[in-house]
């Protein structure tokens, strides 16, 4: 607060922030980077606006961001609009609409901002850049292998290296619970105890639940490296709903290591938070470290139309990406002419009086007889 009580204008709401020198041109170009790597693999670029009328902007896939969704009424139609709380469902609508007729499977990418009602104790930020990419027309293991590759390519162009997959199967578990008939409220209890992966519990539950849901502590338990899970799951005795979710998953991950032998993959059978409109595999790519989750994407329906994608998160990215050199900055005193400079790689900085001081500027260069030198000489 200010003295006469009246609140600052740098006060923001909470999770909202400015992005200030020099990340917000470090994301710009973070950002470009990772998209231009989907460009050269045939992705075309779309951009859909900030808001949409709310029945289309929350049918299909938005249904699951519906909570998160910001609402207000257009003054012009007097309808009720949403403020985008994820990309990935306007992705879906362009394609069911203005590119019905484009051949598939269609590649498209995307790039902008979504703005959440809230956020989460991980991420307290309520509005987030988003890029992406989205295959639809296409439901083989090839077209989700291409989607996981791609997410991790795009980081090793902002120098993001030694990133790990993770393979999730979120169909796996409400395909064993709905095969067994597990009814309320013994469902719910059985879905957290996965959730928290307290695997007293789930032993417990999935025993008094019965086949095949007695299975899932076995599933529970091979989550790790994608071998070992592979086999856990190549011996366990599943449903055919199941086993086809399971030969899905080990289809994906082949076409995954046939093209990235070295990429470290995990496989979790029964994770399923945060993936509710997923309808085969999900994927999340995590950095080097302590860095955290970059990525997250999987399978999903656009519409009648299979389609799968990734998301990619650049705040998150920027965190673990290696911060590059500033580029010089070279004060121009008046009159001074700074276009070869630039051409040379330097930042130009006009004086706009007799007086500015390059030092104050952030300069590190001057010009003596034409000629760049480091102000410190």
């Amino acid at each position: 607060m200010t003295g006469d009580d009246t609140p600052s204008r740098a006060l923001l709401p909470a999770g909202l922030g400015d992005m200030l020198p020099p990340d917000a041109a470090r994301e710009a170009a973070l950002v470009e980077a990772m998209l231009d790597v989907f460009t050269a693999h045939g992705y075309e670029r779309v951009k859909p606006p900030l808001l949409e009328f709310e029945d289309s902007l929350l049918a299909g896939s938005g249904a699951a961001v519906a909570e998160q969704t910001f609402r207000l009424m257009d003054p012009v139609s007097q309808r009720m609009m949403g403020l985008r709380a994820d990309t990935t469902p306007q992705v879906a609508r362009i394609a069911a609409t203005r590119l019905a007729r484009v051949a598939r499977p269609l590649r498209l990418s995307y790039a902008g901002q979504v703005l959440r009602v809230r956020g989460t104790a991980l991420v307290p930020e309520r509005q987030l850049p988003q890029a992406g990419i989205e295959i639809i027309g296409a439901s083989s293991a090839a077209a989700d292998a291409e989607v996981a590759l791609l997410g991790v390519a795009a980081l090793a162009a902002v120098g993001v290296t030694d990133v790990a997959l993770d393979v999730l199967m979120p169909t796996m578990t409400p395909t064993l619970l709905a095969e067994a008939g597990v009814p309320e409220p013994l469902r719910g209890r059985l879905a957290r105890a996965l959730d928290r992966k307290d695997a007293a519990a789930v032993t417990a539950l999935s025993a008094e639940a019965g086949p095949p849901a007695d299975g899932l502590p076995a599933l529970l338990a091979a989550a790790g490296p994608a071998d070992g899970a592979l086999a856990a799951l190549a011996a366990a005795a599943l449903p055919p709903a199941a086993r086809a979710i399971a030969d899905n998953a080990a289809e994906v991950i082949a076409a995954i290591r046939a093209r990235a032998p070295n990429l470290r993959i995990t496989l979790d059978p029964v994770e399923f938070r945060g993936f509710t409109y997923h309808t085969g595999v999900a994927f999340t790519l995590y950095g080097p470290g302590r860095t955290g989750e970059m990525a997250r994407g999987g399978r999903y329906l656009s519409g009648d139309e299979p389609a799968t994608g990734l998301t990619l998160y650049p705040d998150a990215v920027l965190s673990a990406a290696p911060v590059p050199d500033e580029a010089p900055r070279l004060f121009l005193a008046l009159g001074q002419d700074g276009t070869p400079f630039r051409a040379q790689g330097f930042v130009t900085v006009a004086a706009l009086s007799t007086t500015d001081d390059p030092r104050r500027l952030r300069c590190t260069h001057i010009l003596r007889a034409q000629k760049p030198v480091p102000i410190e000489d």
